[in-house]
């Protein structure tokens, strides 16, 4: 900010005046101000106090209105708006160039008064043509171009803040609003997991049992019924059925046969499984999710203490 007005006082008064005519005294706004006339059916443009002042007539009244125009913050959408506002009987207005080419609702006022355009309301077509203004010389125009750049920061630099709080405002109702509708699926899949968790447990405990009896069947096989020498080739086709069995594993999931990992596909298979007979959609509550995560990030970027312009120091003694 002590740079942006630094700025400001090297540039001339005569700039200054200009700066001020097209901004408004710096209240850089879209709005626009309008008065009634008497009737006529054409639209005409002129400049007051350096500001373009179009002048048409309202169709539902038969009245003339005025439009003081902020050529450099003003868009084409914003002006139509205002019209159809001052008159609830226009349906449809639209601005186009000489040759019936459409100009966007972004165009700037600016560019459009620049040349001759039409200006079409309801069943109704005006010519419009903006007074001549004089093309500025190269170093005019470099200028002006500064005085531009210049405006640009100025509005940046006062309306910074209130764009924050609005900004911050909006990140903490879309925080509040994602999490009611995060809270009903955040308990359906705590209730989900939790079952699937002890499902996915109880088979663990079961292939502990299983190769407990098996291993307890082939001691009792080789020492109290049969001897090593027969028991001996048995077990040899069970360690290589088992060797089997894992690559088999490996060849269908494309995983190595890790206990752990084993556990999180179970795990996972038997969630999807009961997430599908509850009703659980999954998709859209890891959308909920990352639109969450991405809004509470947004967040702490806008609260970072270097965009609000604070000391990193405060920021952690009030922490």
């Amino acid at each position: 900010m002590p740079a942006l007005v630094g700025l400001w006082r090297r540039v001339p008064a005569a700039a200054r005046y200009q700066i001020k005519c097209l901004t408004g005294n710096l209240r850089l706004s879209s709005a626009v101000f309008y008065s009634t006339q008497f009737p006529s059916s054409d639209v005409t443009v002129q400049y007051s106090h350096g500001l373009p002042v179009i002048t048409l007539t309202l169709p539902s009244r038969n009245e003339r209105c005025q439009f003081t125009i902020k050529p450099l913050t003003t868009t084409l959408g914003t002006f139509l708006t205002d019209i159809k506002k001052e008159d609830r009987g226009i349906d449809v207005i639209a601005a186009t160039s000489t040759d019936d080419t459409k100009f966007s609702n972004s165009t700037l006022m600016d560019v459009l008064l620049m040349n001759d355009f039409k200006l079409v309301i309801n069943n109704s077509t005006y010519h419009v043509q903006p007074p001549s203004r004089d093309k500025p010389c190269p170093q005019d125009s470099s200028e002006m171009d500064t005085i531009k750049t210049l405006v640009h920061r100025l509005y940046a630099a006062l309306h910074q803040e209130e764009y924050q709080l609005n900004k911050e405002q909006e990140l903490l109702k879309r925080l509040d609003s994602l999490k009611e509708q995060l809270q009903p699926l955040e308990q359906m899949k705590s209730m989900i997991l939790s079952k699937s968790d002890a499902k996915t447990t109880r088979l663990m405990w079961i292939g502990l049992a299983l190769m407990s009896t098996q291993g307890g069947a082939l001691a009792w096989l080789t020492w109290w019924v049969y001897s090593w020498d027969i028991m001996e080739p048995v077990t040899y086709f069970i360690t290589y059925g088992s060797a089997i069995a894992f690559y088999a594993y490996f060849v269908l999931t494309k995983q190595d046969y890790v206990y752990p990992a084993i556990r999180e596909r179970q795990l996972l298979n038997y969630f999807y499984k009961r997430a599908k007979t509850q009703r659980f959609d999954v998709n859209e509550y890891n959308r909920l999710q990352e639109e969450f995560a991405e809004t509470e990030e947004s967040l702490r970027r806008l609260q970072n203490p270097l965009r609000l312009g604070l000391p990193i120091e405060q920021l952690n003694e009030k922490e």
